[in-house]
């Protein structure tokens, strides 16, 4: 295994982190939902208000993993959590440990923040994922129901509108 150099993005790294996001749609089979550019990015992970943080991993100095992740925050155990949105690895550099030090890494960010918790969503699908995630001793949220809000219906329910069907 190579080693790992991890590090977080700068303004810099937003065409690579563009290009991550790309792949990771690609390997999700979720391309079409792509609307992310380079200027969203840099608004978003950059810019005044930033609401996301973005770790590379190099290895030989190449690019090879990436994370995205942000604050949540748990009411009952009254402290911020991480969420960690994607974790990619390019699939010619999997199978090498990056994922798992990539998680390593944030785990110890969770830490030094005083975080309790660390959580992320995966795809039912990806059979492999899950089985990685298990022998790290992570553990499904069956008990719970993911709901999403967006869209149309965001911008109905911000203006009092009930979902068009709906009376």
């Amino acid at each position: 295994m190579s080693d790992l150099d991890i590090r977080f993005a700068t303004e810099a790294d937003i065409p690579l982190i563009l290009a991550f996001i790309k792949e990771l749609a690609e390997y999700e089979r979720l391309s079409h939902e792509v609307v992310a550019t380079e200027e969203t990015l840099r608004e978003t992970l950059f810019g005044e208000r930033r609401v996301a943080e973005v770790l590379l991993g190099y290895a030989d100095g190449s690019p090879v993993a990436f994370a995205l992740f942000f604050h949540n925050f748990s009411t009952f155990l009254g402290r911020p959590g991480i969420y960690l949105e994607d974790l990619f690895v390019r699939p010619e550099h999997r199978g090498l440990g990056f994922g798992k030090e990539m998680l390593r890494y944030l785990a110890r960010i969770a830490r030094e923040r005083n975080c309790g918790r660390l959580e992320w969503w995966v795809l039912d699908w990806n059979e492999s994922a899950i089985q990685f995630y298990k022998s790290l001793g992570a553990a499904p949220m069956d008990e719970w129901t993911v709901y999403r809000v967006a869209g149309d219906a965001l911008d109905e329910l911000a203006d009092g509108k009930p979902p068009e069907g709906i009376h």
